[in-house]
């Protein structure tokens, strides 16, 4: 990909690589209150999803929905949702949270309803596995 490509230090701080797919750095937002994972583009200089080529939007709305069935396989949730805000974050990357009717934050965003949930280390080795096996 982009030898120039460096993960934003918030999402390096807040995250949990998953994987590397052709296109995105996929990660898992430490917080267990909601199965939620962030795609974030391995090219440089990307603000917003109009910076992406024209191929390359269509390779990422590929892997958006690749992650989404792969979540709803693997969680079973109530609703997807998917996300590109980039308030707090400058750098692209796109929020996808398997959201239930239960969850702290339903039926509204997860931003700002509870401080995160850091995941517990079996839990989190756990769910890595489980998602790099669905991921492929």
């Amino acid at each position: 990909m982009d030898e120039s490509f460096q993960l934003h230090e918030r999402l390096d701080a807040d995250c949990h690589l998953v994987t590397d797919w052709p296109l995105s750095r996929v990660l898992l937002m430490n917080d267990a209150s909601y199965p939620w994972l962030i795609l974030v583009p391995r090219l440089s200089g990307l603000r917003d999803m109009d910076d992406l080529s024209p191929s390359r939007m269509v390779e990422m709305g590929e892997e958006i929905r690749l992650v989404s069935k792969a979540m709803k396989d693997l969680f079973k949730p109530d609703k997807m949702n998917v996300a590109a805000l980039g308030n707090m974050v400058p750098q692209l990357h796109v929020h996808v949270i398997a959201r239930y009717q239960n969850d702290p934050a339903w039926p509204g965003p997860v931003w700002g309803v509870q401080p995160p949930r850091p995941y517990e280390e079996e839990a989190l080795a756990g769910t890595l596995d489980d998602l790099r096996v669905a991921l492929g």
